[in-house]
């Protein structure tokens, strides 16, 4: 392709999503205690979730080293693209797109000024996932950076994502907030609504139970109708489908469903359940 792509892991898209698009994925770290492993290549998502649940201490995440970064970028060089689009999580909310920008800094400086472009999706999981593949497939079919570029930052300001968490235990492992404050929560059965269609991590609504949570997600995707590029995502909910057939009361096309990777799973909680769509072009 012209135009190779790039992006990390938080991307949560997984290979049969990626068949057939030359998409290079730059992990971030894992760390449990001591123990670190590299995203998507040392621990997959029901590993991640089965250890996470078993121990105390929140696991951390840490974003790829630029050297990750740069060999993607040459493999696409390499491999004759005249130029790089490197899409990453939202820059609010990790140093990734950091890591990004200095790698591409460094690959120019040896290459002579090739053609490396860094953009903030200013989303993650599922909505940035959707703008990689869009970007890819435009790439697919000879698109080149300038219109790929433009593309991302019209859709990313299109993109919303939206999540319910099942519980609040990793906040309290994280110290967001107190135990009692935890407890209260799980005694009150209160699910949280976050909104990061901005880029941030945002309160959107609080709901008694997970069912009015749902509920909430479903009435909002009712009233932005209609919405393209419907995704759910999820951290092994295991009530995903019942959530996939709310949805598919208000929304008459395809619904694509990932399960939330250990960057989001971390902070996010297992049984996390949330959506990403995009509003229509004007």
């Amino acid at each position: 392709m012209a135009v190779g792509i790039v992006t990390d892991s938080s991307c949560d898209l997984g290979d049969a999503e990626l068949d057939g698009l030359d998409v290079q994925i730059v992990p971030l770290f894992i760390r449990f205690g001591t123990d670190e492993f590299v995203d998507r290549e040392q621990i997959a998502v029901e590993d991640f979730y089965q250890r996470m649940a078993a121990t105390e201490e929140l696991p951390q995440t840490a974003a790829p080293p630029p050297g990750r970064f740069e060999q993607a970028f040459r493999r696409c060089l390499d491999a004759g693209s005249e130029a790089v689009v490197c899409i990453n999580l939202s820059a609010a909310i990790s140093a990734t797109m950091q890591s990004a920008v200095q790698a591409a800094d460094a690959v120019r400086a040896e290459d002579g000024g090739v053609d490396i472009r860094v953009l903030d999706s200013r989303s993650v999981t599922a909505g940035l996932g959707t703008l990689v593949l869009q970007a890819a497939r435009m790439a697919a079919d000879g698109a080149g950076a300038d219109d790929i570029e433009q593309f991302v930052a019209d859709a990313s300001e299109r993109t919303h994502v939206f999540g319910t968490l099942d519980t609040l235990e990793n906040l309290r492992k994280g110290g967001r907030i107190g135990g009692a404050q935890a407890l209260l929560g799980s005694m009150l059965s209160i699910k949280p609504i976050v909104d990061i269609s901005s880029g941030t991590v945002a309160e959107a609504a609080k709901q008694r139970t997970r069912r009015k949570a749902l509920g909430w997600l479903r009435d909002t995707l009712r009233a932005a109708a209609p919405v393209e590029h419907l995704a759910v995502m999820h951290g092994e909910a295991p009530d995903v489908d019942d959530f996939r057939g709310m949805l598919a009361e208000v929304h008459s096309g395809d619904i694509r469903v990932c399960k939330v990777g250990p960057v989001v799973g971390t902070h996010a909680g297992q049984g996390v359940l949330g959506m990403a769509y995009q509003v229509p072009a004007a």
